[in-house]
């Protein structure tokens, strides 16, 4: 009897340790909520504000992406011609690449600007116009991409890549201090390769659907919990 009152106890407690887990899931979403929908009223701020200077090299240091990433750009310079990086992209005009090109700015340190994307059969210079003079870029701040994309990895030997890693474009170009982030170009008003202005700005928001749904397992196996106790009761 002892041994069977034990079993039960330990039953018990480990199906009300699951009940706490549960709960725990649900305000763990409902906290992801609360950070999910301030950073896109942030994002939604900056991408309705004036573009500001490029942030040179005194403000690399406090750059983050939750606090920077998508805030509104403005950067004057000349592009080194002949360094284009291209970079694997998919977007809703099919697949193809994302152009680099370096940035020399008026400062002196060099940035490195996604121009647009461009098909896969634009692979060849004369493909895409390049300005020789100087220019002045509007666009929009994005963190480094490191590594790769998922399960491809960058492959800078190659002249494969995957992801936008400003580092290993950097030294792959042999630019030296460049700025640790990239920029997305706006659109241009001529219809030339490549096509600025397809930055996709969406952030998939389901932890409320998630937190509704722990918390709802959690009422379940309370009352599960609450039928074994009855009938632990009953049967004592």
């Amino acid at each position: 009897m002892a041994r069977s009152r034990f079993a039960r106890l330990a039953l018990l407690t480990g199906a009300l340790a699951i009940f706490v887990l549960l709960c725990w899931l649900g305000i763990w979403q409902v906290q992801r909520l609360a950070w999910k929908t301030d950073l896109i009223a942030r994002v939604e701020t900056r991408l309705a504000a004036e573009p500001a200077p490029a942030p040179g090299p005194r403000d690399w240091p406090g750059l983050s992406a939750g606090a920077d990433e998508y805030r509104r750009l403005t950067v004057s310079g000349r592009f080194r011609a002949g360094s284009d990086t291209l970079v694997k992209a998919v977007t809703d005009r099919g697949a193809g690449f994302w152009v680099m090109t370096p940035l020399l700015t008026d400062q002196g340190w060099p940035v490195l600007v996604n121009r647009g994307f461009v098909p896969g059969t634009a692979r060849a210079e004369a493909d895409r116009v390049l300005p020789g003079g100087p220019v002045t870029i509007t666009g929009l701040l994005r963190m480094s991409q490191p590594g790769g994309a998922f399960l491809r990895k960058n492959d800078p030997e190659a002249g494969r890549w995957y992801s936008r890693d400003v580092a290993a474009i950097a030294d792959r170009r042999g630019l030296t201090g460049a700025a640790p982030y990239f920029i997305d170009a706006d659109a241009r008003a001529d219809a030339d390769l490549p096509i600025g202005g397809l930055t996709v700005v969406q952030f998939r928001n389901s932890h409320l659907g998630y937190a509704f749904t722990w918390f709802s397992l959690a009422a379940l196996w309370a009352g599960w919990l609450i039928w074994l106790w009855r009938r632990g009761a009953g049967q004592g």
